[in-house]
């Protein structure tokens, strides 16, 4: 536990299409401190991406594998003259080499080579906090403040800057962009005196001298989103001194207390970076955006108090309703209330559910109302109060009931959306009825365990509308028109309007509301298990165009996106658990490796990496709200749980090795590589088993098959 911090590689996922930042990080902080190669584009939407050699600027605010680019804020860059600068988008710069970099948990280091120096990163939860070797030129060295540039869907509407003392300076950045005015303010201490200070339109340039620390500085921000006041409470609180040895050893620590909640025994030393380096991806969002005396903005503008609870932003729920919010309510229940919290405040502030929120704003991205799965698990699982779990569910409903908000009325009308009558700017259709018949799930699931029979009646029903999409003639589902029809041609493979980033391989599965009810709807076991068969055998051709977000796949499975996320795990709903365990081997092996191409698609704010995390733990949580967990085939011979219950849970799978091996050697779908489960000794008649079960701790054990 003592050196976890140090097995995580922060480099996985920052090429190909991870979209991640190497950068300094305490888990759920609110700064995520990172360097920025400069240049815009879908590759660079976290700032970074691996195969550049440009650094920017090492800017305080980042988003974890989104498909979105925002952020950047409040960005400094060490220098010395001559400063290198090329034509725009680009600017000012440095050159670096990756074998300078280095790089763990709550800590980054890089050499800029134009300027001979060397920079280090660790972070609080509200201060990011850097440490400058200038190599050369200590007595005129320079530091930029860049806040007026902007890089992808961010623009900058209004700068400030005001120096408070010798080497305290203070100030904001508003801007647009997917976070629509956004209010960030900083305050900023140097462990050295400003010697001067020049402004033009983008940026403030800051001169020391630095001769007597031998070219040494410290440079610590906090942020806050209510005012500069706030961000200099921040700064006081977490942030006193200019040690950058101390934070460091903080960030390092609180790394390692809360990736040590799991310990893995068995397996190489790269699946141990792997898991711990996914275990960390999976902590770092949602973030915080309270200040340390509960302050914080809501969407309505107005500033809010979290008293005794800690507001959370950042929820890509899209995403990680599905694995990451599940693992949260497991290994960090408080931060999992919390979280909850902060959703059904953003709720009540807003006037409905949050979709994708982020620095106080709806940026409405993607589909459904996944808060009410967050929502809906956090009370069934007992994490809110009776109090909160009413305000959760009238929220929901009332969401639920938005009949001029994105077609939710003719869902509740039809029964689906009607392909013909799409949203302004939006389509999606099919995916929505989908989506949110889940959703609707969720609620009922929720009005149910509240005593509320009428709610709870009404949305189950509501929940069964994944029926009316089901071509039986097709074996699909289909987008359908509002007289009724079937859209045609159609062609299960092809990437259309209708269905979100998938195609309708992907999104015939997305019933985990009623596993049991689609088995009924295609025709029984058989069939559906030879569907399952088809999708991860059925491949697409050789000069096929795919979409971006169609990487990691087997057949027509594709990993590199959420709606695929569960579909193994349904051959133990048809008797096959054998295939589940073969093709989650596959992906456990074959799709995430210790490289900074490591990730096959969006880390998703730590949907992807969650992920890895169950199925390497050998569960899944297929339906979050069914309190029940799927088993698979865990990565390795043992695993130790330490719940916040003071129970332990055991995870034990010896020689799970060579089952793993099996796979990679070319065994086939239909070998058996886990012959039985036992939980404390038992046999498990299912393969599923309880979220009371695995609080409660206990053994879960693994029969390996010889």
């Amino acid at each position: 536990m003592g050196r976890l911090a140090q097995e995580v590689n922060p480099f996985i996922g920052t090429d190909f299409t991870g979209n991640t930042y190497p950068g300094a990080q305490v888990p759920h902080g609110m700064v995520q401190l990172s360097p920025d190669n400069g240049l815009p584009g879908w590759d660079r939407i976290a700032g970074y991406f691996y195969p550049d050699s440009t650094i920017a600027g090492f800017s305080h605010t980042h988003l974890s594998g989104t498909g979105a680019g925002d952020l950047y804020d409040i960005s400094f860059l060490p220098v010395v003259n001559p400063p290198a600068v090329a034509d725009k988008p680009l600017g000012l710069h440095a050159m670096f080499r990756h074998d300078t970099e280095q790089a763990h948990a709550g800590y980054y280091r890089v050499h800029l080579d134009d300027y001979a120096v060397d920079v280090e990163l660790t972070a609080t939860t509200h201060c990011g906090v850097q440490r400058y070797h200038y190599q050369r030129q200590a007595n005129e060295a320079l530091v930029v403040l860049n806040l007026g540039k902007a890089m992808n869907w961010d623009r900058t509407l209004e700068w400030h800057v005001e120096q408070k003392d010798s080497v305290t300076l203070r100030g904001y950045r508003y801007s647009d962009g997917w976070a629509r005015n956004q209010k960030l303010y900083f305050a900023t201490r140097f462990s050295q005196p400003i010697a001067s200070l020049q402004r033009d339109d983008e940026a403030v340039t800051m001169a020391f001298d630095l001769t007597a620390t031998e070219g040494q500085l410290a440079v610590v921000t906090a942020l806050s989103a209510v005012s500069m006041e706030g961000a200099e409470r921040n700064l006081l609180a977490e942030a006193p001194s200019d040690d950058f040895d101390h934070y460091l050893t903080e960030a390092t620590t609180q790394w390692n207390q809360a990736l040590g909640v799991i310990t893995v025994k068995g397996g190489e030393q790269n699946l141990r970076t792997i898991f711990y380096t996914a275990l960390y991806h999976a902590l770092l969002a949602p973030t915080r955006y309270d200040d340390v005396d509960g302050a914080y903005r809501g969407p309505d503008g107005a500033i809010h108090q979290a008293d005794g609870w800690n507001h959370y932003s950042t929820f890509s729920l899209w995403d990680t309703y599905r694995a990451a919010h599940p693992l949260y309510t497991l290994i960090e229940p408080q931060e999992a209330a919390d979280m909850a919290r902060s959703i059904l405040a953003f709720a009540e502030q807003n006037g409905r559910l949050p979709v994708w929120n982020m620095q106080a704003s709806e940026t409405d991205m993607m589909i459904g109302y996944h808060a009410a799965a967050v929502l809906a698990e956090a009370s069934l699982k007992g994490l809110l109060t009776p109090d909160e779990q009413l305000r959760a569910l009238k929220a929901c409903v009332q969401t639920a009931n938005l009949d001029d908000y994105r077609q939710i009325g003719l869902y509740k009308q039809l029964g689906y959306v009607p392909a013909d009558a799409p949203c302004e700017g939006e389509n999606w259709t099919l995916s929505k009825s989908l989506e949110y018949a889940y959703d609707d799930h969720c609620i009922a699931r929720l009005a149910r365990h509240l005593g509320d029979e009428a709610t709870a009646n009404c949305f189950e029903q509501r929940a069964q509308s994944y029926r009316h999409l089901y071509n039986s003639a097709t074996g699909f589902m289909q987008p359908r028109l509002a007289d009724g029809t079937f859209i045609t041609p159609f062609r299960a493979e092809d990437y259309t309007p209708y269905i979100c980033e998938s195609n309708a391989w992907h999104y015939l599965w997305s019933v985990q509301q009623d596993v049991p009810g689609l088995i009924q709807l295609m025709g029984g076991k058989e069939r559906f298990a030879s569907k399952l068969d088809s999708l991860f055998t059925y491949h697409p051709a050789e000069d096929e165009e795919l979409p971006i977000f169609s990487t990691g796949m087997i057949g027509q499975y594709v990993h590199g996106n959420e709606p695929c996320h569960h579909v193994a795990y349904l051959y133990n709903y048809v008797n096959q658990p054998q295939k589940a365990q073969h093709y989650l081997s596959r992906i456990l092996n074959e799709l995430y490796t210790n490289t900074p191409a490591g990730l096959c698609g969006n880390e998703d704010c730590g949907q992807t990496s969650a992920w890895y995390v169950w199925s390497a733990l050998g569960l899944y949580p297929v339906d979050p709200v069914s309190l029940t967990y799927d088993l698979g085939i865990p990565r390795f011979e043992e695993v130790a749980i330490t719940l916040t219950n003071g129970k332990q849970l055991s995870i034990k799978a010896k020689g799970i090795e060579k089952a793993h091996q099996k796979v990679q050697q070319g065994a086939t779908p239909k070998e058996s590589l886990i012959k039985a489960v036992k939980w404390n000794g038992m046999p498990l008649t299912t393969w599923q088993i309880s979220h009371s079960e695995l609080i409660q701790g206990g053994e879960l054990e693994f029969i390996v098959a010889e």
